[in-house]
């Protein structure tokens, strides 16, 4: 790891939630990428796992602000798994692996700013149990299919319109609850100062689900390409 840049987490705690993080991100796509933005004692972690269709960020907390000689910004594309590799959880650090050209989603952000609260999210039990109907559903019909019909396309087509509906009135599809609790976002977490409770919020064409643990962010439909932040 010599002449890499170590990135001092707050605690093994940190640590061990981004190596969950990217785990989870390889297990749906080994060749994964992710986005690193470091900022002050913020560490901001992009991913796209291609099942979801949706950006996933997990934000970790550093011991100190982040500073590279003059730099004091973090800003690049690495690989999920050398990353990961590269989290020691015993030390709490993390050691940045050399860039890679990242894929298109890596160029296209949400904003930084201008998010709106959005009413209408359910609670946290109402969103789980939505995902965990979901999910059932789709089994079960996927499961009545005759052999011939049982086709990927077929599978696709009912993955589709299970997934694309939307959250009571928020807009929000399902696939973004179901990217939430694949990711380890939507599990419960314990009340204590600090921890940001769950919330929708909406900058242009965006949609972003904060939870404890993680957000994710949709754009939504028939917007365009409004309101999107190249870097």
């Amino acid at each position: 790891m010599t002449g890499r840049t170590v990135l001092p987490l707050a605690d093994d705690g940190e640590a061990a939630d981004l190596a969950a993080f990217l785990a989870r991100l390889i297990h749906y796509d080994r060749a994964a990428s992710v986005r690193l933005q470091a900022s002050g004692t913020a560490l901001a972690v992009f991913g796209r796992p291609p099942s979801f269709e949706v950006l996933a960020v997990r934000s970790v907390r550093l011991a100190k602000p982040y500073e590279n000689g003059l730099e004091d910004r973090l800003d690049v594309t690495v690989s999920a798994g050398e990353l990961l590799e590269c989290v020691d959880e015993r030390a709490a650090t993390a050691a940045v692996p050399a860039a890679v050209t990242g894929p298109a989603w890596a160029g296209i952000l949400p904003p930084r700013g201008g998010w709106r609260p959005e009413p209408g999210l359910p609670a946290p039990d109402a969103l789980r149990a939505t995902v965990g109907a979901a999910v059932a559903e789709f089994r079960a019909r996927t499961q009545e299919l005759a052999p011939e019909r049982r086709t990927r396309a077929e599978l696709d087509r009912i993955g589709r319109e299970i997934w694309s509906r939307t959250v009571a009135d928020t807009g929000l599809p399902v696939r973004a609850l179901h990217a939430a609790q694949s990711l380890g976002f939507l599990r419960p977490a314990p009340r204590s100062p600090g921890v940001e409770p769950l919330g929708l919020f909406s900058s242009g064409a965006w949609l972003r689900l904060r939870m404890p643990y993680g957000s994710v962010a949709v754009r939504r439909a028939g917007l365009g390409a409004l309101d999107v932040s190249v870097r």
